[in-house]
């Protein structure tokens, strides 16, 4: 299937994003990994990088809760659940030679304190996250304010352990903080059947 322009700039910005963030992002480097023109860049984001850079935050946000719902379909506990997630993401993380890590972190701390659009994808992002594994948490039979915690605790490990498996190269932050929350999540002795 061919692929239009417009994707393949917001495709290629997101993979930018992952591998060295919003700030060494360059349009003229997205123009080339695109195979787009600069005017195409303009034509389809009038507002330049930064309306790039949100629309490719939109798409890895989409790809991120494609795998995040996968997996928390996958198991009926959620505990399993989210140690199935920090594998997936452990393997794709190592797979990738340790550079497609988050692009949504990536720019999120980048652009801190700064009221913009792309500040605004990011949370929207993290924010869409946390409502899957919250879904995931109420349906189990989580009471609400405990389920609301701790969505918001899955995703912050997560994407804190992403973080550090990078620069450690390794895929045991995830995996480590995977079996840790599978184990915060037991302990609400609360199982798939909402018991």
């Amino acid at each position: 299937m061919q692929t239009s322009t417009r994707d393949r700039i917001v495709v290629a910005t997101a993979r930018l994003l992952q591998r060295q963030g919003y700030v060494g992002t360059g349009i003229k480097q997205i123009a080339k990994e695109s195979q787009a023109t600069l005017g195409s860049i303009y034509h389809f984001f009038p507002g330049g990088k930064e309306a790039v850079a949100v629309a490719a935050i939109r798409h890895g946000d989409q790809e991120f809760a494609a795998l995040l719902k996968d997996a928390l379909d996958s198991e009926p506990e959620p505990a399993e659940a989210v140690i199935s997630c920090t594998r997936q993401l452990a393997a794709g993380l190592k797979e990738s030679g340790w550079i497609d890590g988050c692009p949504v972190t990536a720019a999120a701390l980048e652009t801190l304190g700064a009221d913009s659009e792309l500040q605004k994808a990011c949370a929207d992002a993290l924010n869409g996250w946390e409502r899957l594994v919250l879904g995931k948490l109420l349906g189990c039979g989580f009471p609400a304010d405990d389920a609301r915690e701790v969505a918001t605790t899955v995703i912050s490990a997560i994407e804190g352990a992403e973080v550090t498996a990078q620069v450690n190269r390794s895929e045991e932050p995830l995996l480590a903080a995977g079996r840790q929350l599978a184990r915060l999540i037991r302990s609400y002795g609360i199982d798939a059947a909402g018991r």
